[in-house]
């Protein structure tokens, strides 16, 4: 006994409080158990997703050379000849890119490819991968007429190597398949494969003519020279270049955008393994709330003994941080197995190989988040511990002690509220979401246990007297003591409101597609028809039977925008970046370094070289895109007109043509009604006034323009047709594609069932992905459901012996705990689901810009399964209630 009190000092040491919460656990271990597994899969989640997002940036830093190919590159929508004399690095390789159809001769079938001509030495970096491996190094080496055509599309239409395929007007014999490639991802590759060709037959095919879409690449590499140096060089060549309005991309921007892209991803995935682990927590805090609740008679013998409360206290907050150690590191175990599956997951996604490492600093973030998030939602039922008097042992009657009053509880929600925004900020680094995430969570929280309040004191008050004794029992149960109403409805319902919104964000997904095909007036387009084939296409097109509708697609530049040029623009920004530098200089506020205000914002999204001139806010992309426009009267399906009027006169009084704009592109750029835009045709200058602003749906898959002229204008500006046409089969569209590349080689054609099954294919594995992650969260609440039932399954023993003493039989209590299970889960998940719905609104109205479409079906699938696993886990572990025989309980010395 004497080993038991505590020593006869006011320092007690920390390995009297181990002793003391090591022997007081020797009786409760299977309860503690429970405890660790409730934060567990919390702590999994949480590891692995920290360690995939380490792993993630540091495959970017190790492989953005290999994915870019070169130290830089160029990109522009047009030949570049004098801009490119000055010299920028010692090597350099030129690239076209241009979507194409290409015929297999062997099969005579035809396909959508992305062609690529090459000529240099690129890839610097990385390497062509081909099968026979020769095949690449040929290539590279000489160029030769040969053709490098990608592996799936090969496996697709049965080619080998050495047979030919033709694209445009020129034939080329297969040197190899094309199994890898810098920045090579195969999702995107499903639509348009690539096929590599000299650089040399390029003006041979005669498919690129005015007006049509390609994308020449520079790509520059230096060798023999420090990586300081090279960065040096490569940041002053990228302002060079920039300098003259060219598109640059360097392996450091490589690195910044894809870890951008990135860090979304795993941002999204850490707030769903925290989300988990808050439900764990929860878990934790009800476990330890009952568990204490036992422990109130022991810790007042102890008091008796001449234990101090706060002594107590501590031997228990000792137990309890061995109980949050324990399960982090067991968490952290099954995280770093779970991470070596993520990878496997987002394979096809990513376009860089995600390589599986232990990040010993994910373990310890780990880790150390679940201790302290597991101390601070334990420490809640503990403080109760503090108030136990030494009387208890003498009024046993005495119901719990009380701690609402106690101020210590306060800092402690406080403390738990804290630790969320600052965690979450950490994870998203904003303090704006992290605020709106946290009282989102906080008000999802009051909801649930309002409803649960509600219940017990509606239950309660009006327990309806006429009902069948079994209902009536069952709905007693939910308000009885021990009850574990609040803690099961908080848990369930946060698990079904994170599971109800992941299931709307990911039918918004679905939305967008099945939108997309069902606005698209036909599902196939032809596209770089000349003005001499469109009449012969579309007449080849109605002899198939098939609708038809032929769009104009017009090149052109903006040259001015109200009276201010390109010219104009680069001297007022660099007369606010000088007036920025004069004001750094001086020590002024950092606000005004960046720009403040409206203006600021629409300078940031305007993008490099927005002004602010004497007329107005203006971006300097204007002036550097080149843009395809067409002409109509109309609006189609996917546009709204928001302002102004379309199809008005072709001149207005003043002799200007009025032109339609895009209203999210106008806001971009810095255009507003009734502004004078002059745009230079092929040389030809046009004046014109902004009529009207359209809001565009461009999810929708039909040809949309940010530039509507009326008819009239264009007609005999250089141009080429966008043909629409829709087939009822697969097999009518071969027929089809093969008809056209037969008869005009230069005419490509996209199927849009191919692109919506290539984008049902990526949500599938998206959906798949939030599935997963969503799974730790269910998984948890069941986790905490079954710790819930367990730790008060004496009690629970109890109320049965007393209720079969009574005469009740086992088919009665097993459908009291039924119905008792059944009203806890229908209530939480009908709750959970209708705050599922209103974030889903949120979401659809401020994120995906859209209206919300509820999927009841899916809902009640939802409903139905959380109803059904609640009932079913209560059932599971209360079968020991129905097999205790009522004696061993009535003797039982508790």
């Amino acid at each position: 006994m004497d080993r038991l009190l505590p020593p006869k000092k006011n320092f007690l040491p920390l390995r009297w409080y181990l002793l003391m919460a090591w022997r007081d656990s020797r009786r409760n271990r299977g309860r503690l158990m429970l405890f660790i597994s409730s934060i567990v899969l919390g702590i999994a989640a949480l590891v692995s997703t920290l360690s995939f997002g380490r792993n993630l940036r540091e495959d970017v830093d190790d492989q953005a050379r290999e994915l870019l190919g070169a130290d830089m590159v160029i990109n522009s929508g047009r030949a570049l000849k004098g801009e490119l004399e000055w010299g920028i690095l010692n090597r350099r390789s030129d690239e076209c890119t241009f979507a194409s159809m290409v015929s297999f001769t062997r099969s005579g079938q035809s396909r959508l490819v992305q062609v690529r001509a090459l000529v240099g030495d690129y890839p610097y970096y990385g390497r062509l991968e081909t099968t026979p491996a020769s095949a690449g190094k040929i290539f590279v080496n000489s160029r030769a007429s040969g053709a490098l055509v990608d592996k799936t599309l090969m496996l697709q239409y049965g080619a080998h190597a050495g047979d030919s395929i033709r694209i445009g007007k020129m034939s080329f014999a297969i040197a190899g398949s094309l199994d890898g490639a810098p920045g090579r991802n195969e999702v995107s590759l499903t639509v348009a494969p690539p096929v590599y060709i000299p650089y040399g037959d390029l003006e041979g095919l005669h498919l690129l003519q005015p007006g049509s879409r390609a994308t020449y690449h520079y790509y520059f590499h230096e060798a023999g020279v420090d990586s300081a140096e090279l960065r040096e060089m490569v940041e002053a060549a990228a302002r060079r270049a920039a300098a003259v309005g060219l598109d640059v991309e360097t392996v450091e921007s490589r690195k910044r955008r894809m870890s951008r892209a990135f860090d979304d991803l795993t941002e999204f995935m850490v707030l769903i393994s925290f989300i988990a682990l808050l439900l764990g927590c929860i878990g934790v805090a009800s476990s330890v709330h009952v568990y204490m609740r036992e422990k109130v008679d022991d810790v007042a013998v102890l008091r008796c003994l001449g234990l101090k409360a706060k002594q107590a206290f501590f031997i228990y907050l000792v137990q309890t941080a061995g109980i949050g150690l324990i399960g982090s590191l067991a968490g952290s175990a099954v995280g770093v197995v779970l991470q070596s599956v993520l990878p496997l997951a987002f394979k096809d996604i990513l376009p860089l190989d995600a390589r599986f490492r232990i990040s010993w600093a994910a373990i310890g973030e780990g880790v150390l988040v679940g201790m302290i998030v597991s101390l601070l939602f334990a420490l809640l039922p503990l403080l109760a511990i503090r108030k136990v008097s030494p009387l208890r042992t003498l009024r046993l009657s005495v119901e719990g002690v009380s701690g609402v009053r106690d101020p210590l509880r306060w800092l402690v929600y406080a403390g738990v509220l804290v630790f969320i925004a600052v965690f979450t900020e950490t994870s998203m680094g904003s303090w704006r979401k992290s605020l709106v995430f946290t009282g989102s969570l906080l008000g999802t929280f009051f909801v649930l246990a309002g409803v649960a309040q509600l219940l017990i004191f509606v239950v309660r008050r009006w327990l309806p007297t006429r009902w069948n004794y079994l209902w009536r029992q069952g709905f007693a149960n939910l308000f009885r003591p021990n009850n574990q109403t609040l803690v099961l409805v908080v848990t369930i319902g946060l698990g079904t409101t994170f599971i109800g919104t992941l299931y709307c964000v990911e039918q918004f997904l679905i939305d967008r597609v099945s939108q997309a095909a069902g606005g698209v007036e036909g599902n196939m387009i032809l596209f770089d028809v000349q003005p001499d084939q469109v009449k012969d296409v579309t007449e080849m097109t109605r002899q198939y039977h098939q609708p038809v509708e032929a769009i104009p697609v017009v090149t052109m530049r903006v040259s001015e925008l109200r009276g201010k040029d390109l010219k104009a623009v680069d001297r007022y920004d660099s007369a606010m970046q000088a007036g920025r530098d004069a004001a750094r200089e001086a020590g002024s506020d950092g606000a005004r370094e960046a720009g403040s205000g409206r203006e600021g914002g629409r300078r940031a999204r305007g993008g490099r070289g927005a002004a602010v001139t004497d007329t107005g806010w203006i971006s300097r992309r204007l002036f550097e895109q080149e843009m395809r426009v067409s002409y109509r009267d109309t609006l189609l399906s996917a546009e709204k007109l928001v302002a102004g009027r379309l199809g008005d006169s072709v001149r207005l009084r003043d002799g200007t043509i009025s032109v339609s704009v895009d209203d999210d592109y106008a806001r971009q750029m810095g255009i507003r009604m009734g502004d004078v835009i002059v745009f230079n045709v092929q040389g030809l200058k046009i004046s014109a006034v902004v009529g009207s602003l359209r809001k565009i749906e461009w999810r929708r898959l039909q040809p949309s323009f940010f530039f509507i002229f009326p008819k009239g204008v264009l007609e005999q500006a250089p141009q080429m047709f966008v043909v629409i046409t829709k087939v009822s089969s697969p097999e009518a569209s071969a027929r089809f594609q093969q008809a056209v590349v037969s008869r005009w080689p230069t005419v490509s054609v996209i199927d849009l069932r191919l692109v919506l099954s290539v984008l049902d294919d990526v949500l599938g594995k998206i959906g798949f992905v939030i599935r997963f992650m969503a799974g730790f969260s269910m998984l948890t609440g069941v986790v905490v459901l079954i710790a819930s039932v367990l730790i008060s399954k004496f009690q629970r023993i109890r109320e049965s012996v007393l209720l079969r003493t009574l005469g009740a039989t086992r088919r009665q209590v097993r459908m009291i705990l039924l119905l008792e299970y059944f009203f806890l889960g229908a209530l939480a998940a009908a709750t959970g689901l209708l705050l599922s719905l209103g974030f889903g609104q949120a979401l659809a109205e401020w994120t995906f810009e859209t209206t919300l479409t509820v999927h009841w079906w899916g809902m009640s699938e939802i409903f139905g399964f959380v109803c059904g696993l609640t009932m079913l886990v209560g059932l599971y572990n209360s079968r020991g209630v129905l097999n205790k025989p009522p004696l061993e309980v009535l003797r039982r010395e508790e």
